[in-house]
């Protein structure tokens, strides 16, 4: 029970945070980028989890990138592509596929991995007694 809640706070963290992010940047959001960022935050979370501190947090922020850019593209696929909800369209901008990511995206989710990665170790350490974040730029 302990992990449950552990992880619905942390999905709820950053859920909100990529909800607000969202309207900052474009003035609207749409409930499924909540779930989106709820998940997204629980796998930043997870990559020192599974790596070793020792992991520079550059390396970090590439797989962080990555793996949003994953989501990104999945989750594009089945709520505007498949269901036709129409929550964003990068088709006009230059490097995208299939209006669901583009490389501007790609490149923004690398340096806010890094806050996410942070902010995730800094909530573990602070609520839930896990061990104090250390980290390696290279």
């Amino acid at each position: 029970m302990k992990g449950f809640l552990k992880n619905l706070f942390l999905f709820t963290v950053g859920g909100v945070l990529y909800y607000l992010m969202e309207i900052l940047w474009r003035g609207y959001s749409h409930w499924s980028m909540f779930l989106l960022g709820g998940v997204s935050f629980l796998l930043l979370g997870l990559i020192n989890e599974v790596l070793s501190w020792e992991t520079p947090m550059l390396l970090q922020m590439a797989i962080g990138a990555a793996v949003i850019t994953l989501l990104e593209f999945n989750v594009g696929c089945l709520v505007n592509l498949r269901l036709g909800w129409n929550v964003w369209d990068y088709s006009d901008m230059k490097f995208q596929f299939m209006g669901q990511i583009s490389l501007k995206s790609s490149i923004l989710w690398f340096f806010l991995s890094a806050l996410g990665i942070v902010l995730d170790d800094c909530l573990r350490y602070r609520f839930f007694g896990e061990e104090k974040p250390s980290y390696r730029l290279i």
